[in-house]
């Protein structure tokens, strides 16, 4: 990889980041775990574009934790009654209770996690909601890459490859919501691709355009 790539996949690297990813890693499959990692590289690069790492409730740990516990809603751990949204920013709660973390930096991150999938509320809620959302969007690709270049774009994958991101995470979900009807909830992301798995060809729009996207599955 090219020297002036190398910082393009720095991930924090202070004790309780690195914790935080230990516990994810343990917790969550190769695809979800390259995902979340994607997510935040995703998102700081898209903080960068637009501007808010000078932003000042702009907090690269923050960021972190939520873009690696995003998905834990959909590991056995977190695998509750609720939406998986809200049992992964409960998961994200539960470890930073264990740590010296304000009521208010905690608020933070369990509002980007349970927002991730809530398009137009997430980007009111702050910059950390905002660039966690932005950053699990653009790694299902879309017209927010353009700016990423195909140089960089290979770096991350190649640290961090797909392996059918889409197809994973849908299956993640939908199983999920046939095991217990109550997390699938009409109109809810998981309660859509439950419904369009279970119709059709059982392909999910969302399947079809991370294939279509630019990235690919």
């Amino acid at each position: 990889m090219p020297q002036q790539l190398s910082p393009l996949l720095h991930l924090p690297d202070d004790h309780l980041s690195c914790e935080a990813l230990q516990f994810v890693k343990q917790h969550e499959t190769e695809p979800l775990y390259n995902h979340s990692i994607r997510s935040f590289i995703f998102a700081r690069l898209y903080a960068a574009h637009s501007g808010l790492l000078a932003h000042p409730g702009y907090n690269e740990q923050l960021l972190f934790i939520s873009c690696i516990f995003h998905d834990m809603g959909l590991t056995d751990p977190g695998n509750g009654p609720q939406r998986f949204e809200v049992e992964g920013a409960d998961q994200a709660l539960l470890f930073l209770s264990q740590h010296a973390f304000s009521e208010t930096e905690a608020d933070i991150v369990w509002q980007a996690i349970a927002l991730h999938t809530s398009s137009g509320i997430a980007e009111r809620r702050g910059p950390v909601p905002r660039l966690t959302r932005a950053g699990i969007v653009m790694d299902f690709g879309g017209p927010t890459t353009a700016f990423i270049t195909e140089e960089q774009a290979g770096a991350i994958f190649n640290a961090y490859p797909r392996l059918s991101l889409a197809t994973a995470i849908t299956d993640c979900i939908v199983g999920q919501c046939r095991a217990n009807p109550t997390k699938g909830h009409p109109y809810t992301i998981a309660g859509e691709l439950l419904r369009e798995r279970s119709s059709g060809s059982g392909m999910t729009r969302m399947e079809e355009n991370t294939i279509q996207g630019r990235w690919g599955n």
